[in-house]
C-alpha cells in the first residue's frame, strides 16, 4: 500500500500537467476542457490588392443557402461581383460612442471605431472593431438575393448613392441618420436607413425593397458578418477566450462554431448548428467585444430565417441570416427592420437587447455559477464604486461563505503538520521495510484522528466557484481601463516596474507578492516527508507563479486576496493547534 500523501501529491501534479497539456491544446485551436474554446491558430491576414487598395469579400460572400453545406437550396444563383473599377465612396459618421464608416458600395459598415474604449495595445489609439484593411477583414453586411432562377437583385457589391444628411451628431440630437439607394437591379430597389442613437452601440438598419419592374419578385433579404479567422491583436499566450461566431435559437440556445470546423467542413456535410428557425440572432465574438444581427426593430419579428457559416476566402468566414420576404407585386414595397448590435459585451445590456445574447460573453462550462458571481459583483461595484475593491470585497464575501469548509481542511492540514516529526522520523527508521511504514503510518492516523486527504476535499469543493470567479474577471468589459491603486487598467498585466524585453514579462509589486504569498502558503502546509516531493511543493508555486506575471491585474487582486485570507485562516489555526514552525 503506497502513502497517501504521495498519491495525493502526484494527483495535484498529473492535474496540472493536464492543465497545462488543455492550455497547449487550446493554444492550437483544439477545444479546452475547463473554459471557453479558442478558435483557429493565426493565418495570415489577407494580402492588399495592387495599389493597396483593401481586398474586397470575394462574390462567394453571397449566402446562397445552394452553396453552404446543410442548408436548403432556397436562394437563387449569386449576382456576378462588381468589377473592381466601380467607384465607392467612403462616409463616416460620427456619434458620441462611435465612429462607423461605410462604403457606398453595397452600403456595408466597414470601420467602426469604438470611442469610449481605449486599445490596450496602444493607449493612444481607440479600439477599431470593424475593419476593411489590408491586415484585416471584418464588416457588416447586407443585400437581396433572388429565388432560383430570378434575376440578380441589389446585394452588398452593388453600388449605391449615398443620400444627403448630417454626418455628426449635434448637440441637442439623440439620432443620427444616413441612408443608401441602390438602382434598380432584376427588378428591384434596395432603401438602407442607419439609424444612430446617443450612446447606444445598437444601430437600427431599416430595408425598403421595391419592386420597380413589372413582374412579381420574390427577393430574400441576408444579414451577415465577414471576418477572417486572426485572433485579436495582443491575445496573451497564457489566457485564451473564443473568436468566432456564434448564434442562438430558442430550439438549441447559444452554439458556438469555431472558425476550424468551417475550414474542415466538406461539400454536402452539415454545419453543425441549426439553418432554420423563426426567431434567433448571428454573431461575431472576441475577447471583450461582439458585433450581431437582431431581426426586428424590438426582436419581435417572427418571420422564418436560415442561418449560415461558411468559408468565404482563404482565412475568411462568414455567418448571417437570410430572411424569405415573399412575392412582392409590381410597384409594391415591403420594409423589413433589423438592429446590428456591436460594442462590448455589457452582460446586463445585451441581455435586454435580445434572449441569450448576454452569452457572447462566454464563461464556457462555468456559465451556470458564474452569472450569480458577475451579478453579485456588479452589486459590490454599485456601493463601493471601484471594480478593484469590488473584487477584494467578493473574495472577502467568498471566504465567509465557505469559512467552516476552509477551516474543517486547515485544521487537517495543521494536524498533518504537527504529527509530520514522528512520520519523518518513522520513514527513517523504517526506509527498508516499506510494508512496516505504511501500516506504522496508518497506525499514526488512527492513533491522532487525521485524515490525510482531509486538507483536499473541502478545497475541491470550493473549485468550481473560483474558477467561476476567475472567468467572470477574464470576460468582463468592465475591467478594461478600470484603475484601482496604482493600476491604470486591471485587464492589463501590473508592469508598474517595467517589462524585461527579451522575455516581454511584465514586473509588478501584484505579482511579486502573489508568489510570496504562494511560497509562505506552502511553508504553512505540512512538509511531506518524501525528498523529492518536498522540493516539488516548493518549486511548483514558483513554475506557475510565472503566469501570473502576464495574467491581467484584476485576476492577480483576486488570487492574491484570497491567498492572503487563506493565509490569515490557516496561521491561525496553526497557532491554536501549536504547529506554527513545525
Amino acid at each position: 500500500m503506497t502513502d497517501i500523501r504521495r498519491t495525493l501529491l502526484w494527483v495535484v501534479f498529473s492535474m496540472s500537467l493536464l492543465l497545462i497539456w488543455d492550455a497547449w491544446n487550446k493554444h492550437n485551436g483544439q477545444p479546452g476542457l475547463f473554459g471557453p474554446s479558442t478558435s483557429a491558430p493565426r493565418a495570415a491576414a489577407p494580402a492588399s490588392q495592387p495599389g493597396g487598395t483593401p481586398p474586397a469579400p470575394a462574390v462567394s460572400a453571397l449566402p446562397t443557402p445552394a452553396a453552404v453545406p446543410g442548408t436548403p437550396a432556397v436562394a437563387g444563383t449569386p449576382p456576378a461581383a462588381a468589377p473592381a473599377a466601380v467607384a465607392s465612396e467612403q462616409v463616416t459618421l460620427t456619434t458620441d460612442v462611435v465612429k462607423a464608416t461605410f462604403d457606398s458600395r453595397g452600403g456595408s459598415l466597414v470601420r467602426l471605431e469604438l470611442l469610449k474604449q481605449v486599445d490596450q495595445n496602444d493607449r493612444t489609439r481607440n479600439v477599431v472593431l470593424f475593419d476593411q484593411s489590408a491586415q484585416r477583414l471584418y464588416t457588416a453586411q447586407t443585400g437581396l438575393i433572388a429565388a432560383p432562377g430570378g434575376a440578380a437583385l441589389p446585394n452588398h457589391q452593388t453600388a449605391m448613392t449615398v443620400l444627403p444628411g448630417e454626418r455628426s451628431l449635434r448637440d441637442g440630437s439623440d439620432t443620427l441618420e444616413l441612408k443608401f439607394e441602390s438602382p434598380a437591379v432584376g427588378g428591384a430597389k434596395l432603401v438602407k436607413t442607419f439609424r444612430f442613437q446617443r450612446g447606444s452601440y445598437v444601430v437600427a438598419v431599416h430595408h425598403d425593397i421595391v419592386n420597380t419592374g413589372s413582374e412579381p419578385i420574390q427577393p430574400q433579404l441576408y444579414l451577415q458578418l465577414v471576418r477572417d479567422g486572426n485572433p485579436p491583436a495582443g491575445e496573451s499566450s497564457f489566457y485564451f477566450t473564443f473568436t468566432g461566431p456564434a448564434l442562438y435559437t430558442d430550439a438549441n440556445k447559444f452554439h458556438k462554431v469555431d472558425f476550424k470546423s468551417i475550414e474542415k467542413r466538406t461539400a454536402g456535410e452539415a454545419p453543425g448548428h441549426d439553418t432554420k428557425a423563426d426567431n434567433g440572432w448571428v454573431a461575431m465574438v472576441q475577447h471583450y467585444f461582439a458585433s450581431a444581427w437582431l431581426l426586428g426593430a424590438n426582436n419581435e419579428d417572427r418571420r422564418p430565417r436560415e442561418f449560415f457559416t461558411r468559408k468565404v476566402d482563404t482565412n475568411q468566414y462568414a455567418i448571417g441570416m437570410i430572411v424569405p420576404l415573399g412575392t412582392l407585386a409590381p410597384g409594391a414595397t415591403q420594409a423589413v427592420d433589423a438592429r446590428l448590435f456591436a460594442g462590448p459585451q455589457e452582460e446586463n445590456k445585451l441581455s435586454a437587447l435580445a434572449p441569450g445574447l448576454e452569452l457572447v460573453k462566454d464563461y464556457g462550462w462555468f456559465t451556470i455559477l458564474a452569472k450569480p458571481i458577475f451579478w453579485l459583483l456588479t452589486q459590490l461595484h454599485a456601493l463601493i464604486g471601484n471594480w478593484g475593491w469590488s473584487i477584494v470585497a467578493l473574495v472577502v464575501l467568498l471566504k465567509i461563505a465557505f469559512y467552516w469548509l476552509n477551516a474543517s481542511a486547515y485544521r487537517s492540514m495543521a494536524k498533518m503538520k504537527a504529527i509530520n516529526p514522528r512520520i519523518m522520523e518513522m520513514r527513517e527508521r523504517l526506509k527498508d521495510k516499506p510494508q512496516q511504514m505504511q501500516q506504522e503510518m496508518m497506525r499514526i492516523y488512527r492513533e491522532e484522528k487525521v485524515n490525510p486527504i482531509g486538507g483536499c476535499l473541502p478545497i475541491v469543493a470550493q473549485m468550481p466557484f473560483f474558477i467561476a470567479l476567475y472567468w467572470v474577471l477574464l470576460s468582463s468589459v468592465e475591467m478594461r481601463n478600470a484603475g484601482w491603486l496604482y493600476i491604470a487598467d486591471l485587464a492589463q498585466p501590473d508592469n508598474l516596474f517595467g517589462t524585461i524585453p527579451w522575455i516581454n514579462l511584465p514586473l509588478g509589486p501584484l505579482p511579486l507578492l502573489m508568489t510570496a504569498s504562494s511560497l509562505l502558503q506552502t511553508w504553512l502546509n505540512p512538509t511531506p516527508p518524501d525528498p523529492v516531493q518536498a522540493r516539488m511543493m516548493w518549486i511548483m508555486p514558483l513554475v506557475f507563479s510565472v503566469m501570473f506575471f502576464y495574467f491581467p491585474a484584476g485576476l492577480v487582486v483576486y488570487w492574491l486576496t484570497n491567498n492572503i485570507l487563506s493565509i490569515a485562516q490557516q496561521y491561525l489555526i496553526n497557532k491554536q493547534l501549536g504547529v506554527i514552525g513545525k
